[in-house]
Protein backbone atom coordinates (compact mmCIF):
# COMPACT_ATOMS: atom_id res chain seq x y z
CA UNK A 1 0.00 0.00 0.00
CA UNK A 2 1.28 3.35 -1.13
CA UNK A 3 0.87 6.50 1.10
CA UNK A 4 1.26 10.36 0.02
CA UNK A 5 3.94 12.26 1.65
CA UNK A 6 4.19 15.87 1.98
CA UNK A 7 7.54 17.61 2.36
CA UNK A 8 7.86 21.05 3.59
CA UNK A 9 9.23 23.96 2.88
CA UNK A 10 9.53 22.69 -0.58
CA UNK A 11 5.59 21.85 -0.83
CA UNK A 12 6.91 18.55 -2.95
CA UNK A 13 4.16 15.74 -2.22
CA UNK A 14 5.27 11.85 -3.48
CA UNK A 15 3.94 8.02 -3.50
CA UNK A 16 6.11 6.50 -1.27
CA UNK A 17 4.94 2.42 -0.17
CA UNK A 18 4.27 0.58 3.52
CA UNK A 19 7.47 -1.10 3.35
CA UNK A 20 10.17 1.81 1.86
CA UNK A 21 11.69 4.27 3.71
CA UNK A 22 10.70 8.19 3.09
CA UNK A 23 14.47 8.92 2.25
CA UNK A 24 14.79 6.50 -0.45
CA UNK A 25 11.54 7.77 -2.15
CA UNK A 26 12.36 11.07 -1.67
CA UNK A 27 15.86 10.96 -3.38
CA UNK A 28 14.32 9.54 -6.21
CA UNK A 29 11.46 11.70 -6.47
CA UNK A 30 14.56 14.67 -6.57
CA UNK A 31 14.15 15.72 -3.34
CA UNK A 32 17.79 16.36 -1.62
CA UNK A 33 16.82 14.94 1.43
CA UNK A 34 20.13 15.34 4.12
CA UNK A 35 21.51 11.91 4.75
CA UNK A 36 24.73 9.98 5.54
CA UNK A 37 24.90 7.00 7.23
CA UNK A 38 21.36 5.01 6.11
CA UNK A 39 21.68 2.88 8.75
CA UNK A 40 19.49 5.21 11.93
CA UNK A 41 23.12 5.81 13.81
CA UNK A 42 23.74 9.39 12.58
CA UNK A 43 20.40 11.49 12.36
CA UNK A 44 21.17 13.55 9.57
CA UNK A 45 18.20 12.63 7.96
CA UNK A 46 16.30 14.07 10.83
CA UNK A 47 12.90 15.78 10.02
CA UNK A 48 10.00 16.96 11.69
CA UNK A 49 6.87 14.92 11.43
CA UNK A 50 3.65 17.17 11.38
CA UNK A 51 0.66 14.67 10.95
CA UNK A 52 0.96 10.87 10.36
CA UNK A 53 2.51 8.21 12.31
CA UNK A 54 6.10 5.99 10.83
CA UNK A 55 7.04 2.77 12.01
CA UNK A 56 10.92 0.86 12.11
CA UNK A 57 10.39 -2.51 11.37
CA UNK A 58 13.98 -3.26 12.65
CA UNK A 59 12.99 -1.23 16.01
CA UNK A 60 14.11 2.62 16.94
CA UNK A 61 17.21 3.47 15.57
CA UNK A 62 19.64 4.35 18.31
CA UNK A 63 20.08 7.77 17.43
CA UNK A 64 16.28 8.46 17.76
CA UNK A 65 15.82 9.81 21.92
CA UNK A 66 12.62 9.74 23.69
CA UNK A 67 13.10 13.51 23.57
CA UNK A 68 13.73 13.49 20.25
CA UNK A 69 10.28 11.11 19.32
CA UNK A 70 8.17 13.46 21.90
CA UNK A 71 9.55 16.52 19.73
CA UNK A 72 7.76 15.10 17.01
CA UNK A 73 10.93 14.09 15.48
CA UNK A 74 11.68 11.28 13.07
CA UNK A 75 14.86 9.36 11.40
CA UNK A 76 13.57 9.42 7.71
CA UNK A 77 16.24 6.78 6.85
CA UNK A 78 14.95 3.75 8.36
CA UNK A 79 11.49 5.30 8.74
CA UNK A 80 8.33 3.86 7.33
CA UNK A 81 4.77 5.28 6.19
CA UNK A 82 1.80 3.97 8.70
CA UNK A 83 -0.39 6.25 7.25
CA UNK A 84 -0.36 9.84 4.98
CA UNK A 85 2.27 11.88 6.31
CA UNK A 86 3.33 15.44 6.40
CA UNK A 87 6.94 16.08 6.79
CA UNK A 88 9.02 19.53 7.31
CA UNK A 89 12.46 18.71 6.42
CA UNK A 90 15.59 20.50 5.04
CA UNK A 91 16.28 20.71 1.47
CA UNK A 92 19.34 20.12 -0.12
CA UNK A 93 19.25 22.40 -2.88
CA UNK A 94 23.21 21.93 -4.06
CA UNK A 95 22.82 18.08 -4.86
CA UNK A 96 20.01 18.76 -7.53
CA UNK A 97 22.08 18.57 -10.35
CA UNK A 98 23.99 15.70 -9.33
CA UNK A 99 24.08 12.92 -11.14
CA UNK A 100 24.62 9.26 -9.36
CA UNK A 101 26.34 7.20 -11.54
CA UNK A 102 28.06 3.37 -11.35
CA UNK A 103 31.01 3.14 -13.45
CA UNK A 104 34.89 1.12 -13.18
CA UNK A 105 37.50 2.68 -11.45
CA UNK A 106 41.23 1.67 -11.65
CA UNK A 107 43.28 1.36 -8.95
CA UNK A 108 46.55 3.95 -9.89
CA UNK A 109 48.06 3.85 -6.51
CA UNK A 110 48.22 2.20 -2.77
CA UNK A 111 50.05 3.18 -0.43
CA UNK A 112 49.87 2.89 3.79
CA UNK A 113 48.87 5.64 5.79
CA UNK A 114 49.24 3.76 9.11
CA UNK A 115 49.23 0.17 10.27
CA UNK A 116 45.67 -0.35 9.62
CA UNK A 117 44.98 2.30 7.07
CA UNK A 118 45.50 2.01 3.50
CA UNK A 119 45.27 4.88 0.97
CA UNK A 120 43.83 4.27 -2.39
CA UNK A 121 43.82 6.09 -5.44
CA UNK A 122 41.15 5.00 -8.25
CA UNK A 123 41.29 6.85 -11.76
CA UNK A 124 38.19 7.35 -13.72
CA UNK A 125 37.67 5.63 -17.16
CA UNK A 126 38.91 8.45 -19.64
CA UNK A 127 36.32 11.37 -20.50
CA UNK A 128 34.19 10.31 -17.61
CA UNK A 129 33.82 12.53 -14.33
CA UNK A 130 32.28 12.98 -11.06
CA UNK A 131 30.22 16.08 -10.14
CA UNK A 132 31.93 15.64 -6.56
CA UNK A 133 31.24 18.46 -3.87
CA UNK A 134 33.89 18.21 -1.46
CA UNK A 135 33.18 15.41 1.78
CA UNK A 136 30.75 13.22 -0.29
CA UNK A 137 31.26 9.82 0.01
CA UNK A 138 31.23 6.66 -2.91
CA UNK A 139 29.62 3.20 -2.77
CA UNK A 140 32.58 0.47 -3.70
CA UNK A 141 29.86 -2.41 -5.32
CA UNK A 142 31.33 -5.54 -4.55
CA UNK A 143 30.18 -8.63 -6.95
CA UNK A 144 27.09 -9.78 -5.13
CA UNK A 145 25.53 -6.59 -4.60
CA UNK A 146 26.63 -5.11 -1.59
CA UNK A 147 28.47 -2.19 -1.49
CA UNK A 148 31.02 -0.34 1.31
CA UNK A 149 31.00 3.21 1.29
CA UNK A 150 33.56 5.41 1.47
CA UNK A 151 34.64 9.50 2.11
CA UNK A 152 36.59 10.50 -1.16
CA UNK A 153 39.54 12.21 0.27
CA UNK A 154 40.60 14.16 -2.58
CA UNK A 155 39.46 17.82 -3.54
CA UNK A 156 37.04 18.03 -6.53
CA UNK A 157 39.21 19.47 -9.02
CA UNK A 158 41.23 16.18 -8.77
CA UNK A 159 38.26 13.81 -9.53
CA UNK A 160 39.48 12.08 -12.17
CA UNK A 161 41.74 10.38 -9.95
CA UNK A 162 39.66 9.76 -6.08
CA UNK A 163 42.03 9.75 -3.02
CA UNK A 164 40.04 7.10 -0.14
CA UNK A 165 41.49 6.25 3.16
CA UNK A 166 40.23 2.65 4.16
CA UNK A 167 40.91 1.46 7.93
CA UNK A 168 40.98 -2.91 7.91
CA UNK A 169 37.99 -4.02 9.93
CA UNK A 170 39.21 -7.08 11.21
CA UNK A 171 37.80 -10.20 9.79
CA UNK A 172 36.44 -8.07 6.85
CA UNK A 173 36.07 -8.80 3.27
CA UNK A 174 35.91 -5.79 1.41
CA UNK A 175 38.81 -4.26 3.52
CA UNK A 176 41.05 -8.00 4.14
CA UNK A 177 40.79 -7.97 0.58
CA UNK A 178 41.97 -4.49 0.29
CA UNK A 179 44.44 -5.24 2.52
CA UNK A 180 46.16 -8.15 1.43
CA UNK A 181 45.27 -8.96 -2.20
CA UNK A 182 43.88 -5.46 -4.21
CA UNK A 183 46.82 -4.33 -6.57
CA UNK A 184 47.66 -1.67 -8.74
CA UNK A 185 45.53 -1.61 -12.16
CA UNK A 186 42.69 -3.60 -10.55
CA UNK A 187 39.24 -2.39 -11.39
CA UNK A 188 36.66 -1.54 -8.90
CA UNK A 189 32.93 -0.78 -9.35
CA UNK A 190 32.11 2.01 -7.85
CA UNK A 191 28.92 4.33 -7.40
CA UNK A 192 28.34 8.11 -6.81
CA UNK A 193 28.03 10.63 -5.87
CA UNK A 194 26.72 10.52 -2.28
CA UNK A 195 25.24 11.93 0.99
CA UNK A 196 25.32 15.62 1.63
CA UNK A 197 27.82 16.33 3.91
CA UNK A 198 30.37 19.36 2.68
CA UNK A 199 30.79 22.52 3.35
CA UNK A 200 27.67 25.01 3.31
CA UNK A 201 27.92 28.79 1.73
CA UNK A 202 28.01 30.60 5.33
CA UNK A 203 29.78 33.35 6.75
CA UNK A 204 30.36 31.83 9.82
CA UNK A 205 33.31 29.90 11.46
CA UNK A 206 33.77 26.90 10.84
CA UNK A 207 34.75 24.00 13.13
CA UNK A 208 35.78 20.64 11.22
CA UNK A 209 35.81 17.60 13.68
CA UNK A 210 37.22 14.39 12.86
CA UNK A 211 37.17 10.96 14.45
CA UNK A 212 40.12 8.16 12.82
CA UNK A 213 39.37 8.15 9.14
CA UNK A 214 36.65 10.60 9.96
CA UNK A 215 39.75 12.64 8.26
CA UNK A 216 39.30 11.75 4.86
CA UNK A 217 36.10 14.25 3.73
CA UNK A 218 37.65 17.10 6.09
CA UNK A 219 41.30 16.54 3.95
CA UNK A 220 38.60 16.54 1.09
CA UNK A 221 36.59 19.53 2.19
CA UNK A 222 39.82 21.75 3.36
CA UNK A 223 41.95 21.13 -0.21
CA UNK A 224 39.21 22.31 -2.03
CA UNK A 225 38.67 25.49 0.03
CA UNK A 226 42.61 26.38 -0.35
CA UNK A 227 41.90 25.42 -4.25
CA UNK A 228 39.30 28.14 -3.94
CA UNK A 229 41.11 30.48 -2.10
CA UNK A 230 38.86 30.79 0.69
CA UNK A 231 38.84 33.71 3.42
CA UNK A 232 36.40 31.71 6.08
CA UNK A 233 37.87 30.88 9.42
CA UNK A 234 38.22 27.25 10.08
CA UNK A 235 39.50 25.03 12.97
CA UNK A 236 40.01 21.36 12.95
CA UNK A 237 40.08 18.85 15.58
CA UNK A 238 41.26 15.27 14.90
CA UNK A 239 40.32 12.89 17.57
CA UNK A 240 42.55 9.38 17.59
CA UNK A 241 43.59 6.44 20.09
CA UNK A 242 46.86 7.02 19.38
CA UNK A 243 49.78 9.01 17.81
CA UNK A 244 50.34 6.85 14.94
CA UNK A 245 46.68 7.01 13.94
CA UNK A 246 46.25 10.80 13.19
CA UNK A 247 48.34 9.21 9.82
CA UNK A 248 48.32 12.48 8.28
CA UNK A 249 49.23 14.76 10.80
CA UNK A 250 52.40 16.29 9.27
CA UNK A 251 49.54 17.41 6.39
CA UNK A 252 47.30 19.21 8.69
CA UNK A 253 50.28 20.73 11.26
CA UNK A 254 51.12 22.36 6.91
CA UNK A 255 47.61 23.98 6.75
CA UNK A 256 48.06 25.50 10.21
CA UNK A 257 51.57 26.54 9.44
CA UNK A 258 50.04 28.19 6.40
CA UNK A 259 47.64 29.62 8.12
CA UNK A 260 44.97 28.29 5.93
CA UNK A 261 43.24 26.86 9.56
CA UNK A 262 43.54 26.04 13.01
CA UNK A 263 44.56 21.85 14.15
CA UNK A 264 44.41 20.42 17.66
CA UNK A 265 45.07 16.45 17.19
CA UNK A 266 43.39 14.79 20.57
CA UNK A 267 44.93 11.53 21.75
CA UNK A 268 42.30 9.60 23.79
CA UNK A 269 44.50 6.60 24.86
CA UNK A 270 47.68 8.71 24.72
CA UNK A 271 50.89 6.88 26.59
CA UNK A 272 51.89 8.90 29.17
CA UNK A 273 54.70 11.12 28.88
CA UNK A 274 54.94 10.89 25.36
CA UNK A 275 52.26 13.14 24.04
CA UNK A 276 52.29 16.73 25.36
CA UNK A 277 49.02 17.83 23.34
CA UNK A 278 45.39 17.37 24.25
CA UNK A 279 43.80 14.20 25.46
CA UNK A 280 40.57 12.93 26.31
CA UNK A 281 36.95 12.81 24.15
CA UNK A 282 37.62 15.16 21.04
CA UNK A 283 34.28 17.10 21.81
CA UNK A 284 35.76 17.90 24.92
CA UNK A 285 38.55 19.34 23.09
CA UNK A 286 36.30 22.18 21.07
CA UNK A 287 33.93 22.85 24.27
CA UNK A 288 37.75 23.60 26.31
CA UNK A 289 38.84 25.99 22.95
CA UNK A 290 34.93 27.36 22.17
CA UNK A 291 32.94 27.32 25.21
CA UNK A 292 30.17 28.70 23.22
CA UNK A 293 29.01 28.05 19.98
CA UNK A 294 26.21 29.94 19.12
CA UNK A 295 28.09 31.26 16.39
CA UNK A 296 29.49 28.60 14.85
CA UNK A 297 28.85 25.51 12.08
CA UNK A 298 30.10 22.61 13.53
CA UNK A 299 31.19 19.58 10.89
CA UNK A 300 31.50 15.97 12.38
CA UNK A 301 32.84 12.77 10.44
CA UNK A 302 33.55 9.87 12.16
CA UNK A 303 32.16 7.19 14.41
CA UNK A 304 28.52 7.69 15.32
CA UNK A 305 29.77 7.52 19.02
CA UNK A 306 31.47 10.08 18.65
CA UNK A 307 28.58 11.91 17.20
CA UNK A 308 25.85 11.23 19.25
CA UNK A 309 28.26 12.02 22.74
CA UNK A 310 28.71 15.67 21.25
CA UNK A 311 25.67 16.60 20.01
CA UNK A 312 23.79 16.83 23.34
CA UNK A 313 26.88 18.84 24.60
CA UNK A 314 27.36 20.86 21.91
CA UNK A 315 23.50 22.29 21.80
CA UNK A 316 23.55 22.84 25.64
CA UNK A 317 26.71 25.43 24.19
CA UNK A 318 24.29 27.15 21.84
CA UNK A 319 24.83 25.79 18.66
CA UNK A 320 22.17 25.66 16.05
CA UNK A 321 20.56 22.28 14.95
CA UNK A 322 20.63 23.14 11.40
CA UNK A 323 24.27 24.83 11.92
CA UNK A 324 25.52 20.49 12.94
CA UNK A 325 26.72 18.45 10.09
CA UNK A 326 27.89 15.17 10.07
CA UNK A 327 29.08 12.27 8.38
CA UNK A 328 28.90 9.13 11.01
CA UNK A 329 31.50 5.81 9.97
CA UNK A 330 30.37 2.81 10.97
CA UNK A 331 31.28 -0.83 9.28
CA UNK A 332 28.18 -1.93 7.31
CA UNK A 333 26.41 -4.20 8.96
CA UNK A 334 26.60 -7.45 6.60
CA UNK A 335 30.73 -6.81 7.54
CA UNK A 336 30.52 -7.20 11.18
CA UNK A 337 28.32 -9.88 11.05
CA UNK A 338 29.88 -12.43 7.74
CA UNK A 339 32.61 -10.54 6.44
Amino acid sequence: MNHTVRLLPADLTIEVGSDEAVLEAALRAGFGFPYSCRNGSCGACFGELLKGKVGYPNGRPPVLSDADEAARLAVFCQARPLSDLVVRAEEITQTRTQTVRVMPARVERIEDLAADVKGLWLRLPPHERMDILAGQYLDVVLRDGRRRSFSIASAPQSDCLLELHIRLCPGGRFTGYVFEALRVRDLLRIEGPLGTFFLRDSPLPAILIAGGTGFAPLKAIVEQHIAAGGQRELYLFWGARAREDLYLHDLACGWQAAGVLGYTPVLSNAVAGSWRGATGWVHEAVLARFPRLDAREVYMSGPPAMINAARPDFVAAGLARENLHFDAFDYAEDALRDG
